[in-house]
């Protein structure tokens, strides 16, 4: 019976990833007789799976369409997040992996239920990728479909939204900073990066096109009315919710030309924390933003490449007084300026090691 059963998972399997099979190369495939091929499909149909035959020399098997299939096995938002999750993969350009995971959504789209696999498609349909490095932090599967079905349908949504805190208790209007508070948006598009899903949407309160991290959404339906979609912020949404998360939402910005290839950059530089720009060969523009230029001085630092600030003059400013700092710490510590392994000062204009002057 164990053994039956695997060859049926297993024909089941063929017929999923090949529009059609003659017996003979079931029956190869399987290492069984056609006659078993036959019987085997039979049990399928007794099952629920609609499996098609064609007679002749050029005839064979084929599983019909996936709206008579029996549901697959997993609730509704295990399905979504599987999906999320061979969306994700296929856009992560690691070798063997997007292919693969490719065929496998195809599978899975095609076993779902039709309600669900609607959703499951307008999630893929309404949303675009900015992705170089890990999988998008949690976020409820509900809300994300939620988010793509109005998106397609061109609802407006209703929606609770948590602001990040700041050190300010209160917003100009009075109301607290971090509050939750409620908004209206004709939602356009998602957009998920390394970390985040990001909501683009015009903002009806504010007349103007905003962007919303889902995970700090909380939708109040009824939603609705319907809308006339507008033209978007941007061709490219995902190089406009990098700029918007990496600078546009910090006070401080910068333009600054890292010397090393796009390339080389793009490895260490993710969009979250900056938008990159080919300069030459040998060189790159980086445009991100802090919370203040002394947080943007420990943050260039900390990419550890060479560079050349181009604006603000601040940040110049900044990183020499920095430098300063760093060399009066050196200096309390005994230590101005660098030293061999044996002790002897390397500081400029100083002579070390054999025929140094005593």
């Amino acid at each position: 019976m164990l053994e039956t059963s695997a060859r049926l998972l297993r024909l089941l399997s063929l017929l999923q990833a090949h529009r059609e099979w003659s017996g003979a190369d079931l029956a190869d495939r399987l290492g069984v007789t056609p006659r078993t091929v036959r019987r085997d499909v039979d049990r399928l149909r007794e099952l629920g799976y609609p499996v098609n035959a064609s007679p002749g020399t050029g005839g064979g098997y084929q599983l019909g369409a996936g709206a008579e299939l029996p549901p697959l096995l997993l609730d509704d938002d295990e399905a979504v997040a599987v999906a999320v999750g061979l969306r994700t993969a296929a856009g992560q350009g690691i070798d063997g992996i997007g292919e693969t995971s490719v065929r496998a959504l195809a599978k899975l789209e095609q076993v779902l239920p039709g309600p669900l696999r609607r959703r499951v498609s307008a999630l893929n349909a309404f949303t675009v990728p900015m992705l170089r490095g890990p999988l998008p932090s949690s976020v409820d599967p509900g809300v994300l479909t939620e988010l793509a079905n109005l998106c397609r349908d061109t609802e407006r949504l209703r929606f609770e939204y948590r602001d990040r805190p700041h050190s300010r208790t209160t917003s100009s209007g009075g109301t607290p900073i971090g509050a939750p508070t409620r908004r209206s948006v004709e939602p356009h598009r998602l957009v998920c990066s390394e970390r985040r899903w990001y909501l683009v949407a015009w903002d009806l309160d504010r007349d103007d096109w905003r962007t919303f991290r889902v995970d700090r959404i909380t939708p109040k339906p009824p939603h609705g009315p319907r809308f006339e979609p507008r033209r978007p912020p941007a061709d490219d949404l995902a190089a406009y919710v990098s700029k918007g998360v990496s600078t546009r939402a910090y006070a401080s910005h910068a333009v600054i030309r890292l010397l090393v290839p796009l390339e080389e950059a793009a490895e260490r530089i993710s969009p979250s924390a900056g938008t990159l720009e080919a300069s030459g060969k040998d060189s790159c523009i980086l445009r991100t933003g802090a919370a203040s230029l002394d947080v943007m001085v420990i943050h260039v630092m900390m990419l550890g490449f060479e560079f050349e600030v181009l604006e603000p003059a601040e940040l110049t400013e900044a990183i020499r007084t920095a430098r300063d700092r760093l060399a009066r710490s050196l200096a309390r510590a005994g230590e101005s300026g660098p030293r061999t392994r044996d002790g002897a000062d390397r500081t400029p204009g100083t002579r070390s090691g054999p025929g140094a002057a005593c």
